[in-house]
């Protein structure tokens, strides 16, 4: 009979949060070269006010460059590695990746065809909320996490210096970095430029 009340309690609990949540799908775009920590939170938050959450995974069509050295399946093993880690149901995201465009016009046409419908999009970045507000499409910017040190540019920054960069990662996507060798990988890159 205690089974019962917890599961109900439980059920009511979850209704009460769907009820409190104010977009069914949302959408947020990011390169996430490498993800962070920042990233996680902004998932989180993300999470906390919509049902079902697209990550669209920018510039999936470039890697092994300064500004985006990972490839689109090592960034979105990074992905699921943190946030199977912090425990975030499977069932509410999904990554899609998102090739880069040099239209900005038809890239936000692409990104309406490979996304299912989504009623309002998070980001910091002005030109993508500014292309999205221009499609009529709800944008909000999400809340920033110690910015100044939770940015990718900051974390190649760090590996390409040799000063400590783990703390600014979920373990897990530390752990990835070091298998897919994506310190020398960066180091390497920016020899070569």
């Amino acid at each position: 009979m205690q089974l019962n009340i917890l599961n109900k309690k439980t059920l009511i609990k979850q209704v009460r949060d769907v009820m409190t949540m104010k977009y069914k799908n949302a959408l947020f775009v990011g390169r996430f070269q490498p993800f962070h920590k920042g990233h996680l939170f902004a998932i989180e938050h993300i999470l906390s006010e919509s049902e079902f959450l697209f990550i669209g995974l920018g510039s999936s069509n470039k890697s092994h460059e300064e500004r985006n050295p990972f490839t689109a399946a090592e960034r979105i093993q990074m992905i699921k590695a943190a946030l199977d880690g912090a425990k975030i149901d499977p069932k509410r995201w999904m990554v899609i990746p998102i090739p880069d465009m040099t239209s900005h016009y038809l890239w936000t046409k692409m990104v309406k065809m490979l996304i299912p419908k989504f009623e309002i999009v998070f980001s910091n970045d002005p030109l993508t909320l500014k292309l999205f507000e221009e499609e009529n499409i709800p944008t909000k910017e999400v809340p920033l996490e110690r910015r100044k040190r939770l940015m990718a540019t900051e974390i190649r920054r760090r590996i390409l210096t040799g000063d400590s960069w783990k703390e600014l990662v979920p373990e897990p996507v530390y752990d990835l970095i070091k298998e897919f060798n994506g310190e020398e990988r960066i180091i390497e890159i920016n020899r070569t430029k």
